[in-house]
């Protein structure tokens, strides 16, 4: 063992630090030149330079690609201080972010510098999701914080993401503190029924809040189409804000009931829903010469991994394809890619091929991330997941 290596201490090969001192807060196993003190999945780790100088502490994980993903830039301890610290910087961002709400994003994973953490409040709950070994062998603790500092009715855990699978963690799903069921989020006066337990993700997404606010400029008196339109959240913004027709279209049956019931709760009727696959539908509605004043494109993501961006691509090109064939000219189309794979130059050029292709012109209103609750890092690329673009389409 050489001098400067202590115990569960990795050390990089040479001028792999780069990266890391950039703000990057990920090692990957391939930038690692040594190992010290046998550290197991979920320990807290020394990361230190070729040279010896100490770049920080965080999570390792001695099977995933992802080695170790940094906690501080500084060695410090990783204990329940520390954590409960982390957690009160976030809510209070979130609170200067919407004074006064209850339901915001509290934790946004590497942009909050709790890597592998998600926390969503809604009201009385909170839904938890942990994609790292260390975060999950801490979630016992985690939610003794949180009970501390929000006092939630129920903790509800949502952890049966893929991505848990990187690093060999199990698919869970549940309360694991109090008691939850359905809930209520009222998002600028649009009641929605969250289901805590069954809903997708956590519940709701949160991070289209304000960007589901925009489809109200471009609604009064027009036919809008909301394509994967889940729990109905732009659906029932284009209804309220006065459209003559909305059609809102997803495969999950599930979701379609939660969207009739939220149109329901609401007392709006000018909108309907329909359980179809997305393409299928848009295909059927070209072949009837059907058209829309308004189409939203709100897809789950459609790549996991930078080997499938290629035929993420090529899905993108297809449904902007169909859409233009959906939509009157003039028309609006509000469009979203929510893969960090694919970038915000990457999908803008996708929609601009799959335009020129169809003779449409394209003009772009606006241009936007996800809501501030979920914070991005500039040094982090994939923290910038979300793109939203509002087109005027000619």
């Amino acid at each position: 063992m050489t001098s400067h290596a202590q115990p569960k201490t990795i050390v990089l090969r040479k001028n792999e630090d780069r990266r890391i001192i950039a703000g990057h807060p990920w090692v990957f196993s391939n930038e690692i030149r040594e190992t010290y003190g046998a550290p197991a999945a979920g320990d807290v780790v020394e990361v230190r330079n070729a040279g010896g100088k100490p770049l920080g502490v965080g999570f390792y994980h001695p099977h995933s690609l992802i080695a170790v993903r940094l906690l501080s830039r500084t060695v410090e301890e990783i204990d329940r201080t520390f954590l409960n610290n982390r957690l009160l910087q976030a809510a209070a961002l979130r609170e200067r972010l919407f004074p006064g709400s209850q339901v915001y994003r509290v934790v946004h994973g590497e942009a909050d510098f709790l890597p592998g953490l998600i926390v969503d409040r809604f009201g009385e709950y909170l839904a938890v999701q942990t994609f790292a070994q260390g975060m999950d062998l801490r979630l016992p603790l985690l939610c003794d914080l949180l009970e501390d500092q929000f006092h939630p009715a129920g903790i509800i855990e949502r952890n049966e993401s893929p991505m848990r699978s990187l690093e060999g963690l199990p698919m869970r799903s549940g309360v694991i503190r109090g008691s939850a069921g359905r809930t209520t989020y009222t998002d600028n006066g649009i009641r929605f029924m969250v289901d805590l337990v069954a809903g997708q993700k956590t519940g709701f997404f949160l991070d289209q809040r304000l960007n589901r606010l925009l489809i109200r400029e471009f609604s009064p008196g027009a036919q809008v189409l909301d394509c994967f339109c889940n729990d109905g959240g732009f659906a029932l913004h284009a209804a309220r804000a006065g459209a003559t027709r909305v059609l809102g279209i997803d495969s999950s049956g599930e979701a379609i009931d939660r969207a009739r019931t939220n149109a329901r709760e609401n007392g709006l009727t000018a909108v309907q829903f329909e359980e179809h696959d997305v393409f299928t539908a848009l295909a059927a509605i070209a072949a009837r010469e059907e058209s829309f004043d308004v189409v939203v494109l709100d897809p789950p993501s459609f790549t996991k991994n930078r080997k499938s961006v290629p035929a993420a691509k090529k899905g993108y090109r297809e449904l902007h394809h169909l859409a233009f064939r959906v939509l009157s000219p003039g028309g609006i189309l509000l469009t979203a890619s929510c893969s960090h794979h694919i970038l915000p130059e990457t999908f803008l050029s996708v929609v601009q091929e799959a335009a020129v292709k169809d003779n449409r012109t394209l003009q772009l209103l606006d241009w936007r991330g996800a809501a501030p609750d979920h914070p991005t890092l500039p040094g982090v690329p994939e923290t910038g997941y979300l793109k939203f673009g509002v087109f005027r389409v000619l």
